[in-house]
């Protein structure tokens, strides 16, 4: 499923030039198999933290496929059943490297707020808030994600048009003003269970494109 890609603020945000500091090949499990990306760190990058990209394919496609994803350790490493990042991660790994494109690793636990915050914030919501209230009620806004820094590594990868796999149209709009052109957004699945219903429906409020249709998984 696809959308148009969501109007951006009229102004256009700089991001200073970074560089490509190191490139390695890694054979990384697809779902399917393993399958080889070109694992890449950066230097010049503005919040000083070691994000990644993994290429898979052809690096010259005119207007590949990114995923921009925001690291979720519980989620990813641990299978998390309170979120839906693991899924997604898989997700975009099987049909990256089934079709070639890009996935940004981005090192922003907890929409920015880090490991133990996000645990505390966990607490929080067990007390009845939702994701984005218990980060607030944490005293930080409800999403600190900031996607300058994926702009910076799609261009020094020299790609400035792209197709976004995701449900989050924030994602767009910040890399749109960053002068990186959207074409479409491609949505992820909906990865939904019973213990994440309450995580999934906060994120439709926020505006999120997630359709909750059907019988959660238990």
């Amino acid at each position: 499923m696809t959308t148009a890609v969501p109007a951006g603020e009229n102004h256009q945000i700089d991001v200073p030039h970074c560089t490509v500091r190191a490139e390695v090949a890694v054979p990384v499990e697809s779902g399917a198999g393993p399958v080889t990306a070109r694992m890449m760190t950066f230097s010049g990058l503005l919040d000083d933290r070691e994000h990644l990209a993994l290429v898979f394919g052809d690096e010259h496609e005119p207007v590949p496929t990114v995923r921009v994803h925001s690291e979720c350790l519980t989620g990813d490493v641990f299978g998390s059943g309170r979120c839906d990042c693991g899924p997604q991660l898989q997700e975009a790994l099987a049909l990256l490297a089934e079709q070639g494109g890009i996935l940004l690793y981005l090192r922003q636990e907890g929409r920015g707020i880090g490991l133990y915050n996000k645990l505390d914030a966990y607490l929080l919501q067990d007390e009845g808030l939702d994701t984005f209230q218990a980060n607030r009620e944490l005293s930080f806004e409800a999403d600190l994600r900031d996607y300058r820094v994926a702009a910076q590594m799609l261009k020094a990868l020299d790609v400035t048009s792209i197709q976004l796999l995701t449900n989050n149209p924030d994602k767009g709009v910040q890399l749109a003003a960053c002068g990186i052109t959207v074409k479409e957004l491609r949505h992820t699945g909906v990865f939904l269970h019973n213990s994440n219903r309450r995580y999934i429906e906060a994120k439709v409020r926020a505006g999120h494109h997630i359709a909750l249709t059907g019988t959660p998984q238990a």
